[in-house]
């Protein structure tokens, strides 16, 4: 059932600081790697274009100041240039125009809890809503709120991320033990039973439709097929807690681990794992996610810092982030802008180029 919210929105405006760009340090680990049996069909997979890597002495991290209370989530930079931000402490959704420093918000409804924003093939911002329990969806000319339930007999699922698929579907994870899919032109939704209960949460599209999701109780990640179906990939380290995937444009399945410190990759082609710890005494891989150059960004709690990988050279490039926390929980770019949310203080984060 649909549920239209008539809404108001309110406009502050912040002003970006600046801090060092980058972490004086590169390290280059030792990749283990193991081979599993391949599943599924192979992909129709994307062609990456050559482009020079910005070194990141070049590169700084611009903070963004949100409403305090907000405790911004997810971030997704939007159509229009801005900025979407899921404001989880005060059940709102965020937008933040970067060249003003403008924030606006939008009241999501009674109860709201929002948790990921992405936008989704029609522009809008769909948002996944654990307070709700729901679905939303913002129309970013108007702010209109719409509201997608989940059915009856599926309450506290603990909503969490979404990605949508080729077919402009929209999959969704529950941390309370689901996964489901909303066809937002039916409206129909289906919400499916995890393998082994808890822990769904990051998931991902590949350039050929492939959909996998991670589950961070369950130390798995989730290969989908159209029907729902699920098949489990082992990552090789027991108990790694994977916690978010993002797909690079070769298909290949990007996996931040959480209890093990450590970057990994699943290969479906090959069903090959590769293995990189993170730099750090005591690192905790949080967030993942693959820029337009097939470079691998993860959010480190233990050190406090943004992490960039090249596949090819397998080297890190470290950066400070501003606040002490900061609780980087999510990362999502356009070209030559990477962005975060530090949850912990209240502002946005995004790493570019210097000038």
């Amino acid at each position: 059932m649909l549920v239209l919210l008539a809404i108001s929105c309110s406009s502050t405006n912040s002003t970006p600081t600046t801090s060092p760009a980058v972490t004086p340090t590169t390290s280059t680990p030792t990749p283990a790697v193991t081979t599993t049996v391949p599943t599924g069909t192979e992909s129709t997979l994307a062609t990456t274009t050559t482009t020079t890597i910005i070194p990141a002495d070049k590169l700084e991290v611009v903070a963004f100041p949100v409403p305090a209370g907000s405790r911004p989530h997810d971030v997704a930079p939007a159509v229009d240039g801005g900025v979407w931000y899921t404001a989880q402490g005060s059940g709102e959704l965020g937008w933040l125009d970067p060249a003003t420093g403008e924030v606006r918000e939008i009241p999501l409804g009674a109860g709201s809890r929002p948790h990921g924003v992405i936008v989704g093939p029609d522009g809008a911002a769909w948002v996944t809503d654990g307070g709700l329990d729901a679905i939303v969806r913002v129309e970013p000319a108007t702010a209109e709120v719409s509201v997608f339930p989940l059915p009856a007999g599926r309450p506290n699922a603990n909503l969490n991320t979404a990605a949508f698929d080729l077919a402009g579907r929209l999959w969704f994870t529950g941390q309370n033990g689901i996964y489901g899919v909303l066809d937002p032109v039916t409206e129909a939704m289906e919400v499916f039973d995890a393998p082994r209960g808890r822990g769904p949460y990051g998931i991902t599209t590949t350039p050929g439709g492939d959909v996998y999701y991670a589950s961070l109780a369950g130390s798995y990640v989730g290969a989908l097929d159209s029907e729902g179906r699920v098949t489990v990939l082992e990552p090789p380290t027991a108990d790694q807690g994977a916690r978010r995937v993002w797909a690079d444009s070769q298909g290949s399945i990007w996996v931040s681990e959480w209890n093990a410190g450590q970057l990994s990759r699943f290969a479906p082609a090959s069903g090959e794992w590769s293995v990189w710890p993170l730099p750090g005494a005591s690192p905790q891989a949080y967030a993942v996610y693959v820029d337009e150059q097939d470079l691998v960004w993860v959010s480190d709690f233990g050190g406090n810092v943004l992490h960039r990988f090249d596949p090819v050279s397998e080297q890190f490039d470290t950066f400070d982030l501003p606040s002490q926390p900061s609780n980087v929980r999510q990362i999502l770019g356009r070209p030559g802008e990477v962005w975060g949310a530090e949850s912990a203080a209240d502002q946005l984060v995004v790493v570019r180029p210097i000038g």
